[in-house]
């Protein structure tokens, strides 16, 4: 006996709104075998219907060799493509320090004098060592969500070859050289769509620092400042000090275009 498929009279119950679904209802006639009955439903059924991929198909039994079977259909949910969360932290990290911002008091022992360190922090017969401090840090993440079209085979190396970079141009208010991008996290959400999450760092460009007798010192936010320092007699204080004899500002991290990001500047 071969087998038939017919779809019911009351068939075709819909639903509309955002997320539209679709319910065909059939009979399956001429089979026992539960396994049969569920190959011929899924052959009949369309796979799509009314632009919707079908979703589940329910079957019951409803005499000896017929069968009743449900196929749902439902469009795909609305997703709009863009900045998804923004997510941010401020907050501290240590670091050490090796001259203070100024130095506010000096006291000596009666009949002595205070040698002039320039501000030179815990300096000792062999060399300075310096101080922990807590500095400012602003740290934020970006999620977007982006088409499949603008991901691509080749995104992943993009994001592998700005990461740890710092911006070369303006990027979110911010000057150049004051952005530090960490890295990228993503996952595929559906066959058209990817959330990516953006992990970026602020430190602010600087001018016009003071190292002791050094003055009108530029550093971005990036770079990195050192003093070297030479012997030098204070005179008053007979004593032989530390004394910055020159600043470096140093660059440690690539620069990149940002907007290679494919998220705007």
């Amino acid at each position: 006996m071969s087998i038939i498929v017919a779809e019911r009279w009351g068939s075709r119950r819909w639903k509309a709104g955002e997320s539209p679904s679709v319910e065909l209802e059939f009979i399956i006639h001429g089979t026992d075998d539960d396994a049969l009955a569920s190959q011929a439903i899924t052959q009949t059924a369309p796979t799509l219907y009314a632009g919707m991929p079908r979703k589940d198909i329910q079957m019951e039994r409803l005499g000896d060799i017929t069968w009743q079977a449900m196929v749902t259909y439902a469009g795909l949910e609305p997703q709009d493509f863009g900045l998804v969360s923004l997510d941010f932290e401020i907050g501290s990290q240590s670091t050490k320090i090796t001259q203070s911002l100024a130095t506010v008091g000096t006291y000596a022992a009666p009949g002595k004098t205070a040698p002039n360190y320039y501000g030179a922090i815990n300096v000792t017969s062999d060399g300075i060592e310096g101080v922990e401090i807590e500095i400012p840090t602003y740290e934020w993440t970006e999620t977007w969500r982006r088409p499949d079209s603008d991901i691509g085979t080749g995104y992943g190396a993009i994001l592998y070859a700005v990461q740890g970079h710092v911006n070369a141009q303006p990027f979110r208010g911010f000057a150049a050289g004051e952005v530090l991008f960490r890295g990228a996290s993503g996952r595929k959400t559906r066959n058209d769509a990817w959330e990516l999450t953006y992990r970026f760092a602020a430190s602010p460009n600087v001018t016009n620092l003071t190292v002791g007798p050094i003055t009108g010192i530029a550093k971005k936010g990036w770079e990195y400042l050192w003093v070297v320092y030479e012997d030098e007699e204070d005179v008053n204080a007979k004593k032989l000090i530390k004394k910055p004899l020159a600043a470096y500002v140093e660059q440690v991290y690539p620069y990149a275009d940002f907007s290679v990001l494919g998220i705007g500047t």
